[in-house]
């Protein structure tokens, strides 16, 4: 079934919004199969469409490593109606993503994403207005102090956006606690890219917090701006489909903690 995921799920770059916008471009393909099961194998909780195994445009079996993530990929499948719409497939497209990709480069996934800790978001602080200081501190401060405590990771703030060198004790402690394996390392960089925060992406990864404080000390800047200014609907729209590819991303994480 590669010619199904070339169609559905595009090339398989590393990032799986990027799979997304290039999947969208191309007419979406009718449900043909009646139902999508799991099947234990060798490659893991393989992914089957009417009992046939499907496939990775890299021609891998998609199958993910604990039965907790194939069922939620299996559930995609079955959630589809008439048409396959991949943007409602988030957990699908990372997949697809860590099985073509992330798998077979998992080292430089993971310096990809370490490269966060030193331009972190929760690390440059706004001078003004005082509101918009203390929210960021209500929600940024607790991880840093987890990260402090908790990592022996003791990071510097800033103020505005001139960059400031981080202490290499301090990264070293947090890279020591970033996954390893790939479904996590591809899920870790998914969440940081979206937040901008590694730092977000570990304390998720360990547990720290949830998806929700997460996601909210991530868009604490955004949330401001749009409580003053207002947004629009192309905005929302935008954020609606960064937020189902974190909650994927999450999902994974926390899958396989």
């Amino acid at each position: 079934m590669r010619e199904l995921f070339d169609e559905v799920a595009g090339k398989s770059p590393l990032d799986p919004r990027e799979a997304s916008r290039l999947s969208s471009r191309t007419p979406l393909r009718k449900r043909f199969y009646t139902a999508a099961e799991v099947a234990e194998g060798p490659d893991g909780f393989a992914i089957t469409l009417d009992g046939k195994t499907v496939r990775t445009p890299g021609k891998h079996v998609l199958a993910a490593p604990v039965r907790e993530i194939a069922e939620a990929i299996a559930a995609e499948w079955n959630a589809q109606k008439e048409l396959i719409d991949p943007m409602s497939m988030p957990l699908t497209r990372l997949a697809n993503s860590v099985i073509d990709g992330v798998a077979w480069n998992t080292r430089a996934v993971i310096d990809d994403a370490a490269k966060y800790f030193e331009t972190d978001l929760l690390l440059y602080r706004a001078g003004f207005p005082d509101a918009l200081v203390a929210k960021q501190a209500e929600h940024w401060d607790p991880v840093l102090g987890w990260a402090a405590d908790e990592l022996g990771a003791h990071f510097i703030l800033a103020e505005g956006v001139m960059h400031v060198r981080q202490p290499d004790k301090a990264i070293a402690a947090a890279l020591a606690k970033m996954p390893v394996d790939p479904w996590s390392v591809g899920a870790f960089h998914l969440v940081t890219t979206l937040t901008g925060s590694a730092l977000l992406a570990l304390a998720l990864k360990l547990g720290a917090l949830d998806k929700v404080q997460a996601w909210t000390a991530a868009h604490v800047d955004e949330d401001w701006n749009r409580e003053k200014w207002g947004s629009d609907d192309e905005v929302e729209a935008r954020r609606a489909s960064r937020l189902l590819d974190f909650e994927a991303a999450a999902m994974v994480l926390n899958a396989i903690r």
